[in-house]
């Protein structure tokens, strides 16, 4: 049964019963075992009166960076739903933010004390006389970090999780992927330093902060000219901050700061609690590989119900209203969760497992995964082309039937299942790191910039999250640069038109092909420079059509190697230019049908900006160049170098 039939089943379960009212009560301070509060906001249920009922209830716990209070994400979308199906709800602001005390404690997602922080609440919560010893928690990207911190504090009255879009290994897939920082952490820090504890009636620092997010592109643009320099950046006005952002430009290595158990949970899943859990995330969210990864682990290891769940969505997709396209791709109805089916989902979950109602979730497939494509490739009203997909089954992750198939990187642009010729010749590009191959789309969070505030309205009124807006469209976009986006130029070009992206597509697919795993890249090269950097993205191409004369060119996964950690992330290890040098690429899993007609594509190229930054080619220490050079960068296609993209094909 696919997730959005089975959503209605419940919600027409649920429509049979009466409905609770709900009696909020706020900025309760729960104590922690150093003395520190935590403001938290209770709601539980009531009778039509308003009047608390007596009673214990289960809990539902959310802990979060971005206000509590928030009506979108938290006060609507939880404590709304939940409380009047017979729930306590629980929302905190997390130590140093909000109305919490823990003024200078708080460093994004490097915060240590989050775990015990988490076990301290759900303890505290279980005591009180409303509850009935049983606590869950819900949240997305920090706060679904946080539930895995205080599962590896095992509280002995946490009983379920449901985590979605959650990092587990911040440097390899959130701040330092393939070596190279994905900026989308630079811009998430505005969001977090405008409104820190540190700048609170600092009225010239919140400034600095505002200006900085209202010019976000003016600042990463400022990277081709110049690195970050610490004190210069709008986020100095935030110390704690700032720090947390030189470690992610600087260390490139993997050392002691990423080994913190806060930023890299998968060295320690053998030590999360033994619970009922969900894992969700997106093939466009920017942790597919994180996500995918826990689950398998906490599958293996743990004797309770495990449940995987990855839709066609970005990193917000399934929260708020929801949508069934993203980007310009519509992946059909059944692809729309929202707050209707998703909310249905969880409740059927935690009404097994907080309350001991019998929902059906045990009898659930394990793993359930949006496979893209099989659509009619028209062009809808909204202008979007109708790649589809449908809802499927499966017993376990990654799937056990898939084939590890080889196609090689071919002289002439080809992509074939025969290695090259021992003569054939290799393709080499000028990556110029002033001029970087712009990002069409990807799979970011917190890129935005915020628009500017009119003159005499006041800040209180107009929420941040309302004055924000993409710098890169969080989803699949045609590849044709736009005026829109960063480093785009007239005559605004195909990316594949470009001479410093390199094509390798496979003849017209005689028959449909599905991709459901992890593509890895491996790639001969050599360059002219000391360091450079690898892209690789994998495309799914449409034939040109009435609608789309020239195709439509669908992005599926991308990611990056810096040159200097091709032999791990322990050392950093420039090269000799001129010598030849194997390095793997790791894409993150996606599930895609490639209909036949269709091209499977790989686009190789050094840049990915402002996706990633921008390599100088110096071999200069990371984020302390001095200069830019242009590197001539070189990919081997013979017989003896042969480069390749392993796909991970069903059947």
């Amino acid at each position: 049964m696919e997730a959005g039939q089975k959503a209605k089943t419940q919600e027409h379960r649920l429509s049979d019963k009466p409905l609770l009212t709900i009696n909020s009560t706020h900025n309760v301070m729960v104590q922690m075992r150093d003395g520190v509060r935590l403001a938290t906001d209770i709601y539980r249920p009531a009778d039509e009166n308003g009047n608390v009922l007596d009673g214990k209830f289960p809990v539902i716990l959310g802990r979060t960076s971005y206000d509590k209070s928030n009506p979108v994400i938290w006060v609507d979308a939880i404590a709304s739903f939940f409380v009047p199906r017979g729930y306590v709800v629980l929302l905190q602001d997390l130590r140093g933010r909000g109305e919490s005390e823990g003024t200078g404690q708080y460093f994004h997602t490097a915060n240590p004390l989050e775990g015990k922080d988490g076990y301290d609440t759900i303890e505290w919560a279980a005591a009180q006389s409303w509850c009935n010893g049983k606590v869950g928690m819900v949240g997305a990207s920090h706060g679904g970090i946080v539930q895995n911190m205080a599962s590896l504090e095992r509280p002995p009255h946490l009983a379920a999780l449901w985590v979605d879009v959650a990092p587990t290994n911040a440097f390899k897939w959130e701040a330092r992927q393939g070596g190279a920082m994905g900026l989308h952490m630079y811009g998430a820090l505005y969001l977090h330093g405008y409104d820190s504890h540190e700048l609170r009636g600092n009225t010239e620092a919140t400034t600095r902060i505002e200006r900085g997010a209202e010019n976000l592109r003016s600042e990463l643009m400022r990277l081709l000219r110049e690195p970050l320099r610490p004190g210069e950046t709008p986020i100095a006005a935030a110390p704690n901050l700032e720090k947390i952002l030189f470690h992610y430009y600087y260390d490139g290595v993997y050392n002691n700061f990423w080994s913190q158990e806060c930023l890299d949970h998968s060295p320690h899943f053998d030590r999360m609690a033994d619970i009922p859990a969900v894992y969700s995330s997106g093939w466009y969210d920017p942790f597919p590989a994180d996500v995918t990864e826990q689950y398998t682990a906490m599958a293996r290891k743990n004797t309770t119900p495990q449940r995987l769940v990855v839709g066609p969505w970005n990193h917000v997709l399934m929260r708020g209203k929801g949508s069934s396209s993203v980007g310009e791709v519509e992946f059909g109805d059944t692809a729309k969760w929202g707050d209707t089916v998703f909310n249905a989902e969880r409740l059927r979950w935690f009404d097994r497992w907080l309350k001991g109602t019998d929902t059906g979730v045990e009898a659930d497939a394990p793993v359930r995964i949006f496979v893209m494509g099989g659509g009619s490739g028209r062009k809808n009203a909204r202008g979007h082309i109708e790649h589809g997909g449908v809802w499927r089954e499966e017993q376990e992750w990654p799937l056990p039937r898939t084939s590890s198939t080889e196609f090689f990187l071919r002289t002439g642009g080809g992509l074939a299942s025969e290695k090259g010729k021992v003569n054939d010749k290799p393709v080499t590009w000028t990556h110029d790191p002033q001029r970087p191959v712009p990002s069409i789309g990807g799979n970011v969070t917190g890129m935005y910039e915020w628009v500017p505030l009119n003159e005499g309205l006041d800040p209180a009124y107009i929420p941040q999250r309302a004055r924000m807006k993409s710098v890169i469209p969080d989803g699949p976009l045609h590849q044709r640069e736009r005026t829109d986006l960063l480093c785009c130029e007239a005559p605004f070009p195909l990316l594949a038109d470009r001479p410093d992206v390199m094509v390798f597509q496979t003849e017209p697919l005689e028959r449909d092909i599905e991709v459901t795993g992890a593509p890895r890249v491996r790639l001969w090269i050599s360059s002219s420079a000391p360091d450079t950097d690898f892209t690789a993205k994998l495309l799914d191409i449409y034939p040109p059509s009435e609608d789309w004369p020239e195709g439509f060119h669908l992005p599926l996964a991308d990611s990056i190697i810096r040159a200097r950690f091709r032999e791990g992330f322990d050392a950093e290890r420039l090269m000799e230019p001129g010598q030849v040098y194997e390095v793997e690429i790791e894409l993150p899993p996606i599930s895609n049908l490639f209909a036949r007609g269709h091209r499977i594509r790989i686009d190789i190229a050094s840049s990915n900006f402002p996706r990633f930054d921008v390599n100088p080619n110096t071999g200069e220490p990371l984020g302390r160049h001095t200069r830019f050079d242009k590197a001539q960068n070189t990919v081997y296609v013979d017989m003896n170098r042969p480069s390749r993209v392993t796909l991970p094909i069903i059947g």
